[in-house]
């Protein structure tokens, strides 16, 4: 019955330290208790000699339960032990028709640790062999005993299942948090993969077929791997999130550290090498971090390879940085015949998923927006990002 994952031990090392200070608090409750006493006691040495060990094995406790390997059977069946005994001695040292235990609270040190350790189970163990034990030392049952009993039995197994609840959330939420973690990864390399392997596959079926001969054998090859690839990536980046990019920008690698800060302007000057590409900057260094400037270019690249895809190479195409404080924006625009309506759901479906993963994706996991306008005009995207969240994402 003990934790299953790391999360539950966790979440069990910090119950046993808030129950250490517990046991402090009703040990000094107890001792103040008998003190004040005192002149209730027959054998008032004995007594003394009981509070004390009461306080030694309190400390023992406190160094026994703060170690994960020391939590054995052995330390809560003496812990209980040693708290039934407490009780079993209090008639001896106060005689009969006593009205308060020698330990008092004190037994709750013992019960939450088998709450806590073994969840409902132990505290109903615990609650029944404390509460029929000063049941048994007891002459009469008065109101205010059976109330006491009554605490004992019915709070270990509530304490118990709050504590196995606790860690069950804990393990969950871990489990959770690595199956986000991989999924992110997957998306990660689904994009990588799209923006590199499968751009060159779709280069060599295009030029291939222009080619005819052999070139068009190898166009044929290369195409039923891209197609391939691409479904092995639509499988990847639906575990992950639902989709994954199509085509990456020149010199950016998807989820790269890269360094502190990056000048997203020089950044996006690069692309000024592409045919047909223009790109306008401020004059200013726009500062982001590196990762986050790394995938705001793999998104710009994305975009200019579908100018080039669908538009064609040379293709006239515009990109626009703006600096406005609080955040960054990017346009992206061209003078082609824009897109059809439904052509990016259907290409997501085929496995083309360079908007809804290697534009919109990217953006998103930024805590950004990309924007699309399309129409007989052309195609212009906008991507902004804000710099509060850029250094979240950093």
């Amino acid at each position: 019955m003990g934790p299953a994952s790391a999360a539950a031990r966790a979440v069990e090392d910090r119950l046993f330290r808030a129950l250490a200070v517990l046991r402090v608090v009703v040990l000094a409750n107890a001792v103040g208790l008998n003190l004040y006493r005192a002149e209730n006691f027959q054998h008032p040495r004995w007594a003394a000699a009981a509070v004390v060990a009461m306080v030694v094995w309190t400390g023992v406790a406190l160094a026994a339960y703060a170690v994960v390997r020391r939590r054995t059977a052995l330390l809560l069946v003496a812990d209980l032990g040693l708290a039934v005994g407490s009780l079993a001695v209090t008639p001896l040292l106060k005689g009969d028709g006593f009205s308060a235990s020698l330990p008092g609270f004190w037994v709750m040190g013992a019960l939450l640790a088998w709450a806590v350790h073994w969840r409902w189970a132990g505290g109903l163990v615990a609650g029944l062999v404390l509460g029929g034990t000063d049941l048994l030392v007891r002459e009469d049952l008065t109101q205010n005993n059976y109330g006491n009993v009554f605490l004992l039995v019915i709070g270990g197994p509530i304490v118990g299942y709050m504590c196995g609840s606790l860690q069950e959330m804990a393990t969950e939420r871990d489990l959770a948090q690595r199956a986000a973690a991989a999924a992110a990864e997957r998306v990660r390399l689904a994009r990588a993969v799209h923006d590199g392997v499968l751009q060159v596959l779709a280069l060599v079926q295009r030029r291939g077929r222009e080619l005819g001969g052999d070139g068009a054998q190898l166009a044929r090859l290369a195409g039923e791997q891209e197609a391939a690839l691409r479904r092995l990536v639509q499988e990847e980046a639906s575990l992950g999130r639902g989709g994954d990019g199509s085509d990456g920008a020149d010199g950016a690698v998807p989820g790269s550290a890269g360094p502190v800060t990056v000048d997203l302007a020089v950044a996006l000057a690069r692309f000024e090498q592409r045919a047909g590409v223009t790109v306008v900057v401020p004059a200013e260094p726009v500062l982001l971090p590196g990762h986050v400037a790394g995938e705001v270019a793999a998104a710009v690249g994305a975009c200019l390879d579908n100018v080039a895809r669908h538009v064609g190479e040379g293709a006239p195409a515009w990109v626009l940085l703006d600096d406005l404080g609080t955040r960054v924006e990017v346009s992206v625009r061209d003078e082609g015949p824009g897109i059809a309506p439904g052509r990016l759901a259907s290409a997501e479906a085929e496995g083309r998923m360079g908007v809804s993963g290697s534009v919109v994706g990217r953006m998103v996991d930024l805590g950004g927006t990309a924007t699309l306008s399309t129409g007989a005009h052309g195609t212009e995207w906008e991507l902004v990002v804000r710099r509060d969240a850029a250094q979240e994402n950093a």
